[in-house]
């Protein structure tokens, strides 16, 4: 093949590139870019403005009302609280299993995995019974416990894999130094495996944030989530932009959070690669 063949073909595979990744951000942001712009359209008459109208209102009426600021509360204080408690868990699970060596523990690391991909619906009736004898109904305390459950599992699986990656020299130096083992988790360990733990975050972060069935089964009069409180928004008249602006608003947590901990979140998909 000749210089000038070569060079066509190159420019044409480049080309093709250019238009499938174009093709790819238009069909990711398509989307989210129509979302936004239909937030800050009036789709249902109101005192001043017509239908159609750029305005605030939108979110104005979300700030509004007491019900849809509560739901966006219980969605942070439940979801910061389940990745708090999956990490204080999974952590020490994570460590076992890499450090220790017993009969069975690759067969518990299937289990693990397996209860991950349960379907939620399934355990739906069984934690509505135990949580209501144990009056966690309505609570975003409640919904951070059941949500443990399905993130425990992927949590020790991802950090198990990164503390297998550090050499066991690095326990047995800090142990040496005179160092306890909740200090070394703390002062060696964690800024060790950041990346892991950022994975880990992220993964939590997005399962409990956008999970509906257990927050549907769990809170049917209060401590209902944003996801609920969304749904709630469609009836039989229902005005597309104040939906379209609850769902921005619940679309900043998941950004910021990334945002925070892009840099371990890339570098733990890389050691994992």
């Amino acid at each position: 093949m000749s210089i000038t063949a070569r060079h066509k073909t190159s420019i044409g595979r480049t080309l093709f590139r250019c238009v499938g990744l174009a093709l790819l951000v238009v069909f990711i942001l398509g989307p989210l870019v129509q979302t936004i712009m239909v937030s800050f359209v009036s789709t249902l008459p109101h005192d001043d403005l017509a239908r159609g109208q750029l305005t605030l209102v939108n979110y104005r009426n979300i700030f509004a009302d007491p019900d849809l600021v509560a739901s966006l509360g219980n969605s942070l204080i439940y979801v910061s609280l389940n990745v708090v408690l999956t990490l204080s868990v999974a952590l020490p699970a994570a460590y076992a299993l890499s450090r220790h060596s017993f009969v069975g523990d690759r067969h518990l690391m299937l289990l693990l995995l397996t209860f991950r991909i349960t379907p939620p619906v399934v355990l739906s009736l069984l934690v509505f019974l135990l949580f209501a004898r144990l009056n966690l109904l309505n609570s975003p305390v409640g919904i951070a416990l059941i949500h443990c459950l399905f993130n425990v599992p992927i949590a020790i699986w991802i950090l198990t894999s990164f503390i297998s990656a550090i050499p066991r020299e690095f326990d047995e130096s800090a142990f040496l130094d005179g160092h306890s083992r909740a200090g070394f988790f703390v002062r060696f360990l964690m800024p060790a495996i950041a990346p892991g733990i950022g994975v880990a975050c992220f993964f939590c972060f997005v399962f409990s944030w956008v999970e509906v069935v257990f927050a549907r089964i769990l809170t049917s009069t209060g401590g209902k989530p944003i996801t609920m409180a969304i749904q709630a928004l469609f009836g039989f008249t229902t005005d597309i932009g104040l939906v379209m602006a609850m769902t921005v608003i619940s679309l900043v947590p998941g950004v910021a959070l990334i945002f925070f901990v892009r840099k371990h979140i890339s570098k733990g998909f890389q050691v994992r690669a």
